[in-house]
């Protein structure tokens, strides 16, 4: 096993920290870092990668390294590519660079590369390892390596609820069971993700916009200009072919993808995409959206839908990781439940998750969970 120093693991962590810049811009490929360090350690070279079809983060941090990059070493929070994209492959430009020694957070999980970066390296007599701080690597990119490996994206389900786990008062009214800076958060969220998932119920009562607001985000966009700042794809699942196109939503021009069992007749803006999913009857078939989802280049999915929706993404084992923000309030038991799920006979039914996270968002907690 290859044993690293300190000094390793601080450059890596740099490279890690220039890696998250890029968590709002670079999808579909993933958020990677680069430090280009000398034989003395010096940093001589830092970049990150910005956006899907612009330099990797290797050429930027050569191009700032020049000739001094000769017999240095990189690290890297993904395996250099080796194969041609919209760009050329990383591995070869490293090499064409004198680069004498490779360090990688972890192996590539895209097919295309899949350790033949490092080989690629090493057959040049690179010293290459990997291992590197390895699951702060994985998880700023689960969405891509999930994506990779299961052609899914990784979706999480955002809810809000008050303290007795109640969505909405029995008459619907939910605005606002949280605070503005929850709300803030959720913002957030939407902005590091591919696309933002609802469902037919949610959008006929609320009338959302399922956008982001950049200018709600709460901090300063670093390295990154305002107008790089996408809006994520937003999808519909309707089943029963409610939605019509005189809803907020579709004038605004961010993509949408409409997804139905049978298509939709109605004239919709032309940057609506329909899709046809499998189904039984009104029901579509959730693993196939995902399956489509996945075939999209979509990484990651954040879910704002009602009861119905999530219980179905939950009984079909499709989340992966659950984003509560419960408020200090009680809204009764009349109140609106947070899933609607087949009823549960034995404990041992129960739907079981691992906490991650738990803090303060304002007044309300934020509880972030994962599916085990």
């Amino acid at each position: 096993m290859t044993q690293f120093t300190a000094h390793d693991a601080k450059m890596m962590a740099l490279a890690i920290r220039l890696a998250e810049k890029g968590q709002y811009t670079t999808s579909p490929n993933p958020n990677v870092g680069c430090v280009i360090t000398d034989s003395q350690g010096h940093i001589i070279g830092q970049g990150w990668h910005k956006k899907a079809g612009t330099a990797h983060a290797e050429i930027h941090a050569l191009a700032e390294a020049g000739e001094q990059a000769n017999g240095a070493t990189a690290y890297v929070t993904l395996e250099p590519c080796s194969h041609h994209g919209r760009t050329g492959p990383c591995a070869q430009a490293l090499l064409n660079a004198g680069i004498k020694r490779v360090v990688a957070a972890m192996v590539d999980p895209n097919p295309l590369v899949a350790g033949n970066g490092l080989k690629k390296l090493n057959a040049a007599g690179v010293e290459v390892s990997s291992g590197l701080l390895e699951n702060e690597a994985k998880r700023l990119n689960r969405g891509f390596i999930k994506r990779m490996t299961t052609g899914q994206p990784w979706v999480t389900v955002k809810l809000a609820s008050s303290l007795d786990g109640k969505t909405a008062l029995h008459n619907g009214l939910s605005q606002w069971i949280t605070g503005p800076l929850a709300r803030q958060d959720v913002q957030r969220h939407r902005a590091r993700s591919c696309a933002i998932l609802s469902g037919s119920g949610t959008v006929l009562a609320d009338n959302p916009s399922l956008t982001v607001r950049h200018s709600e985000l709460g901090f300063a966009m670093e390295d990154i200009a305002i107008d790089e700042l996408r809006q994520p794809s937003r999808v519909l699942l309707d089943g029963r072919n409610q939605m019509h196109p005189d809803l907020h939503l579709f004038s605004l021009s961010s993509p949408i993808v409409l997804i139905n069992s049978q298509l939709n007749s109605a004239e919709f803006p032309s940057h609506v995409e329909q899709y046809q999913a499998k189904s039984k009857g009104a029901q579509l078939d959730l693993q196939d959206v995902m399956q489509h989802l996945g075939q999209r280049g979509f990484n990651s999915v954040w879910v704002e839908a009602g009861a119905k929706l999530a219980g179905a993404l939950l009984q079909n084992k499709l989340i992966d990781e659950l984003i509560l923000y419960q408020a200090p309030k009680l809204l009764g038991d009349k109140g609106r439940d947070l899933f609607a799920v087949d009823e549960l006979t034995q404990m041992q039914q129960a739907f079981a998750l691992q906490w991650s996270d738990v803090r303060h968002v304002g007044p309300d907690l934020k509880l972030t969970a994962y599916f085990t």
